[in-house]
C-alpha cells in the first residue's frame, strides 16, 4: 500500500472542502463589492478596500476574477438576477391575472429603481458606463426580458392584450422600462419623477388591452 496515498473517500471530500471554500470566498467578494459599490460608485472603490473588508488577499481576488471590472460585472448579475426574483413575487402575489402581473412587475421595478441603492447605483447609474452599453444590455435581457415576453404571451393567450407580435411588444415595454428607470434613478424631486413615471407606464399598459 502507498503510504502517501489518501484513505478511500478522503481525496474527493477533501476536494469537495475546498471548492466549498472557493466559492464561499467568492461569493464573500461578491456580497463585499456590491455593497460598497452600492454606497459610493464603483470609480470611489479600490481592490485594496475590497479585499481587507471581505478579509481575503488580493491573490484570492485575482483568482476569481480578471480585475475590477471583472467583479463588477459579476455584482450586476447578481443584482439583476435578485430583481428579477423579486419583481415576479409581487406580480404574483399582487395579481389575478396576467395583466396585472406585468402592471404590478412594472411598478415594483420603477420602486426599486428609486429605493434599492443596489439597483439605482450599481445597475442603472455605473454599469452602463463601466462595461458598456452592449454588455449592460445583454444582461438586462438575460433577465427582464423574458419574463416581460412571458407574461405579455399569457396576457395575449387570456385575450387580455391584443394580439401582435409579442417579440416586438416585448422589447417595446423593456425599452420603455429601461428609459422610465433612468429617469427614477437620477432624480432628486421626493419622488415626483417616480409618480409621473409609474403614471406614463400604466397607461401605457392599459392601451394594449383588447380595442372595443
Amino acid at each position: 500500500m502507498d503510504v502517501n496515498s489518501e484513505p478511500a473517500g478522503q481525496g474527493g471530500a477533501t476536494r469537495s472542502a475546498k471548492a466549498e471554500q472557493s466559492e464561499a470566498t467568492r461569493s464573500q467578494l461578491v456580497a463585499v463589492a456590491r455593497n460598497l459599490f452600492a454606497q459610493r460608485g464603483y470609480a470611489a472603490v479600490g481592490t485594496e478596500e475590497i479585499v481587507r473588508t471581505a478579509g481575503v488577499t488580493r491573490g484570492a481576488l485575482y483568482h476569481h476574477f480578471k480585475d475590477k471590472k471583472d467583479l463588477f460585472a459579476a455584482v450586476y448579475e447578481a443584482v439583476e438576477a435578485e430583481l428579477v426574483v423579486q419583481i415576479a413575487a409581487a406580480a404574483v402575489s399582487e395579481s389575478e391575472n396576467s395583466l396585472q402581473a406585468l402592471h404590478a412587475g412594472a411598478q415594483a421595478f420603477l420602486d426599486a429603481c428609486q429605493s434599492n441603492p443596489a439597483v439605482q447605483r450599481i445597475a442603472l447609474l455605473d454599469a452602463p458606463s463601466v462595461l458598456g452599453w452592449e454588455q449592460w444590455r445583454a444582461v438586462g435581457m438575460r433577465y427582464g426580458f423574458g419574463l416581460i415576453q412571458a407574461t405579455v404571451q399569457e396576457a395575449m393567450d387570456a385575450g387580455l392584450i391584443d394580439k401582435q407580435d409579442v417579440r416586438s411588444i416585448s422589447h417595446l415595454l423593456l425599452g420603455a422600462l429601461d428609459e422610465g428607470a433612468m429617469l427614477v434613478a437620477r432624480a432628486e424631486d421626493a419622488g415626483d419623477t417616480r409618480r409621473q413615471v409609474g403614471q406614463s407606464m400604466t397607461r401605457l399598459l392599459e392601451s394594449l388591452g383588447p380595442r372595443s
